[in-house]
């Protein structure tokens, strides 16, 4: 995983700058420097060519010279393009906005005035010499400026215009499919009419086949407008919806677009009628999660998927095996957590013990996301980052460099092909799409020949396979005379010291800009990002900006963005949950980035409000995020023999077990619980309650339970009320007393948890450092808690003892 982090030994002193969200620290290291941050977050982004020649100045001036590019009278047809200075051609090689002038320079007319930015070179004639030669002109629109009230989704619509009224969305409405694209849209109508059902809570809608009717949403890929490309699509919002495409992708896109809308209607029917051209402006729009050095369930993916799709984000990149850092492991290779998320057949031992999917399990994942038109792209990573694979064997552990290296001897080569194979051959591999990663990142400097021999075959290896290959950006680092394949691969450019984006394209490769200054999270490390700048990205950051260079909008060869999340510190606490706390916010601001880009109405402000309107989507809730009349979500108060929430939310019980409610909550032990519609309760939040344990109460007596923790009355053998999730255990200071009612409330947000007795904090658990003996680095103790409200008790080892007076807010204190 590309984090800057290589075996250079420094034996001189340096001084570094380290950034975090809350200060700039300096400090001076000696020997042995492993370098944290790259000096691309140390550098404003600078505008650059992406093309460079010895007589640049002159060329310049060439460019300088040319006229600007014209439309026809017409303003349909072609692009007027000027002449080229004398022994110069000026060639069209790309466009930022291709449904409004493509590559060819075609003009289909937008509904608004559309800015489009064209990328020219200029080519000499005498010697083959380029430079960019990029220019932007405005197309105009049907209608005219674009609207700066048009509806609000995330990624905002790239066309619209406004007609008069309101679509309403009735119990009779049916979405209703073009017989004669019946195969291709069937799935996605069967996975839009479920979300319809989970967000209207009805369930009266239905498909058919046929013509629509007056209230109907019709979808068809019979469109006139040819230059929509795969992921565009048209939808006119009358008194009934109609969605036109040339793909099913796009049409599934707009499904999305009326989801967000209704999302935002209070009675979620209600979307104001107009027309949208909707279409993105970069082709890859990418998440890379570290799944090696943090295991992921098989939900929370499965989840994520469902997540990006709702955000148009199409790119699901799984960073399949890693490894800590040794220093944390008391320099023990043995002790150091690695993970291989796969199961694997050929080397038993490779696949992780603390949890893994079966081959079938990822297949499926890859149908999952097919059908909500997202890709998974699955990365082994080798032949650094593999300690998994040293420790399965032993005989491709690097002695020189760290067993985390592979030897890169035949050995290596064999396992690795091995592994690879396993997923790739045979009728229905399990690497089921078109793209698989190879990792081939940060290996030592000195073996740059081998590393790059050993890319070079394994880059063809996988292509023979069928299969086309990316990889992350280590060539300009692993510099050597061994060529590496180059055509048809795609290379993820996170650090331009380790792949300068200008070299590399000038190579051949093509490029997901995923620069590690902007766009790298690194939870509770100190280091990178905990959460991005938001405003920054929005305001500043597009995928044509990679490292401090540049390039012109339309560059064929920038083929979109990726943003990552890296688990750098194993077993620092971190949970799924606070992983997706800080993703959440990303995934939306890199959605509209890397579809819309900025435009004319782009407005920080604006966009901040509505991301808080719109969520994960339908049926998605990972964050736990509740509204109420107010701050109160939930009340029980047991008067009356009931577990009636008096908040005025509604929020009732649903069922009981072995629990007795009378003027109190009595549990029994054991399988005993009531159970609430809350299944957890996400940051910031504060549940208060009063307690009256029994005497004798067992360890790990539970009080809450829910899907992704315990709130335990004694936690293990220290007697002490705590909590525990993802295997990790935390305790307060403090016993509650048995046989006497007491006043609690605990507190949490991203940050940690408290926890506050009759009214007095008597605990925060945050800010607490992990210390290492052999080293002075430290690392965050995680100790944050959503909150398990789905029981009140628990199926095995509930608390012997009564609750009353339940309240559940949506702050912390």
């Amino acid at each position: 995983m590309p984090i800057l982090y290589d075996n250079q030994t420094f034996t001189f002193s340096v001084k570094v700058f380290f950034i975090s969200e809350q200060s700039i620290i300096m400090k001076s290291l000696k020997e042995n420097l492993r370098l944290l941050l790259p000096a691309a977050m140390l550098l404003p982004a600078i505008a650059s060519s992406a093309q460079q020649v010895p007589d640049s100045a002159a060329f310049a001036q060439a460019v300088k010279s040319i006229a600007p590019v014209t439309l026809p009278q017409s303003g349909t047809g072609k692009i007027i393009i000027p002449a080229a200075p004398a022994g110069y051609q000026l060639l069209l090689k790309g466009s930022d906005r291709n449904p409004v002038i493509d590559s060819l320079g075609k003009i289909t007319t937008p509904l608004n005035d559309a800015v489009v930015s064209l990328y020219f070179v200029l080519r000499r004639t005498q010697d083959g010499a380029e430079m960019d030669a990029p220019q932007q002109l405005t197309v105009p629109g049907k209608y005219g400026k674009q609207e700066a009230d048009q509806p609000t989704v995330i990624p905002a619509l790239r066309e619209w215009h406004s007609q008069t009224g309101t679509y309403a969305l009735s119990g009779t409405t049916n979405i209703v499919i073009d017989p004669a694209f019946a195969k291709e849209l069937s799935a996605g109508a069967n996975i839009f009419l479920e979300d319809l059902q989970t967000i209207t809570h009805s369930h009266t809608h239905k498909i058919i086949l046929g013509k629509p009717a007056k209230g109907d949403i019709y979808l068809t890929l019979n469109t006139i407008d040819k230059s929509l490309g795969k992921e565009g699509y048209m939808m006119q919002i009358d008194d009934q919806i109609t969605i036109n495409a040339l793909h099913q992708q796009g049409a599934f896109w707009a499904t999305r677009t009326i989801l967000q809308l209704l999302e935002q209607d209070i009675t979620h029917r209600n979307i104001r009628k107009g027309i949208t051209r909707d279409y993105p402006k970069y082709a890859i729009r990418s998440f890379v999660l570290d799944d090696g050095r943090k295991l992921f369930t098989l939900d929370f993916v499965r989840h994520y998927v469902k997540f990006m799709a709702y955000y148009k984000m199409n790119d699901f990149h799984i960073h399949l095996n890693d490894n800590g850092f040794v220093k944390f492991f008391g320099d023990n290779w043995d002790s150091t957590y690695s993970a291989f998320r796969l199961e694997n057949k050929t080397y038993p031992g490779l696949t992780a013990k603390d949890g893994f999917y079966t081959k079938q399990q990822f297949i499926d994942l890859q149908s999952l996301a097919d059908s909500l038109s997202v890709t998974i792209i699955p990365e082994i990573d080798v032949p650094a980052h593999s300690l998994a694979f040293s420790k399965a064997n032993p005989a491709v552990a690097s002695t020189k460099y760290g067993r985390d290296h592979l030897n890169l001897d035949p050995v290596s080569w064999e396992m690795v092909d091995n592994v690879f194979k396993e997923y790739l051959e045979g009728p229905n591999p399990v690497f089921k799409g078109a793209e698989v990663h190879i990792g081939t990142d940060e290996y030592a400097k000195e073996e740059s020949e081998k590393f790059r021999a050993f890319t070079d075959h394994l880059i063809k290896f996988v292509e023979g396979y069928g299969k086309k290959v990316r990889m992350w950006g280590s060539l300009t680092h692993a510099q050597g005379k061994t060529p590496v394949k180059s055509e048809g691969v795609t290379m993820n450019a996170w650090y331009n010291g380790y792949a300068e984006p200008r070299e590399m394209i000038r190579q051949g490769y093509d490029l997901i800009s995923t620069p590690d200054g902007w766009l790298y999270i690194v939870p509770a490390a100190g280091y990178y990002y905990d959460y991005l700048d938001i405003k920054k990205i929005y305001e500043k950051w597009e995928p044509n900006m990679i490292g401090n260079v540049t390039f012109p909008y339309g560059h064929p060869k920038i083929k979109g963005g990726a943003f990552a999340e890296w688990n750098d510190h194993c077993g620092n606490g971190i949970t799924q949950e606070d992983v997706h706390d800080r993703v959440f916010p990303a995934m939306q601001v890199l959605a509209e980035k890397m579809w819309t880009g900025h435009t004319t109405i782009s407005n920080y402000d604006k966009y901040e409000q509505l991301s808080k309107l719109i969520g994960e989507g339908p049926g998605l809730n990972m964050r736990g995020k509740y509204t109420g009349k107010d701050s109160l979500l939930l009340s029980y108060n047991f008067e009356k023999g009931k577990a009636t929430d008096i908040s005025g939310n509604n929020r009732n019980a649903i069922k009981s077990s072995n629990a007795k409610i009378g003027s109190t909550l009595k549990l029994n032990g054991g399988n005993s619980y009531i159970s609430t519609p809350l299944a957890t309760i996400g940051y910031d939040y504060t549940v208060s309650f009063d307690i009256n344990p029994a005497e004798n109460n067992a360890e790990n007596a539970v009080i809450f339970s829910g899907p992704v923790s315990v709130v335990k009355l004694k936690q293990g053998s220290s007697g002490k009320l705590g909590f525990s999730r993802e295997g990790y255990n935390y305790f307060f200071d403090y016993v509650v007393p048995a046989n006497t009612w007491t006043h609690i409330e605990i507190s949490g947000n991203n940050k940690g948890t408290a926890l506050f007795v009759n009214g007095k904090l008597v605990q925060r658990l945050q800010d607490e450092k992990i210390t290492f003996p052999n080293t002075k680095d430290k690392n965050a103790k995680v100790q944050t808690l959503v909150f398990p409200l789905q029981l009140i008790g628990a199926t095995a080892n509930a608390f012997n003892g009564e609750i009353d007076n339940l309240k559940v807010y949506n702050y912390a204190k």
